[in-house]
């Protein structure tokens, strides 16, 4: 659950913040703590929710790989907040609950197919600092995808990046939409530094 953040959350006042915090509610239930923190810049937080929202329209590739991939970048970077949204709104999208507990987890776990695997292991090779993605990794992925889904997998993947790290960087930490929905807890990795290889 949330610690401190390294930037105190700011008070969401005025007419524009009521109504933003009501949509934020009647979605997720609570008002996330990370949506303090971003008020201080309203610009990026609109900019950041924007592209989010947009990339909710896109579907040239399956929905259950773009979530895990995004949860796979969470887990690496080590953002909580994103590895619980992403398993509540696993939930909310009827995704495969025990699979998307298990991301933190995939080395290690046998719940996932090969492609999965592979999505997952591009999702860390594109986070990783130098990027580690390899002509082989693209190209198995392509061919099985298609050029339009490969695309939009790596965009998903470029955005997971572009949200976990400022994130992470200030110390928003999980809010617990996953817990308060009854999901179980994420799995953890069986050793630790098994997560990256």
């Amino acid at each position: 659950m949330m610690s401190t953040t390294r930037i105190p959350a700011a008070e969401i006042t005025g007419f524009k913040g009521a109504l933003f915090t009501r949509m934020i509610k009647k979605t997720l239930g609570q008002v996330p703590t990370s949506l303090g923190v971003y008020w201080h810049n309203q610009k990026v937080l609109m900019a950041m929710g924007g592209l989010g929202g947009k990339l909710k329209k896109w579907n040239a590739c399956d929905e259950g790989l773009k979530t895990f991939a995004h949860m796979a970048v969470a887990s690496f970077i080590g953002c909580t907040w994103c590895l619980d949204y992403n398993y509540f709104e696993a939930h909310n999208k009827n995704l495969d609950l025990d699979k998307a507990r298990e991301v933190p987890r995939w080395r290690e776990s046998d719940v996932f197919t090969p492609l999965e695997r592979e999505v997952l292991a591009y999702a860390e090779a594109m986070s990783d600092t130098p990027v580690t993605v390899t002509d082989e990794m693209v190209e198995s992925l392509r061919v099985q995808l298609g050029n339009a889904a490969m695309v939009e997998l790596t965009a998903v993947i470029a955005f997971a990046n572009f949200t976990t790290r400022p994130n992470v960087a200030l110390a928003i930490e999980s809010d617990g939409f996953a817990a308060a929905c009854g999901l179980k807890p994420l799995a953890e990795p069986l050793t630790a530094g098994a997560v990256r290889s």
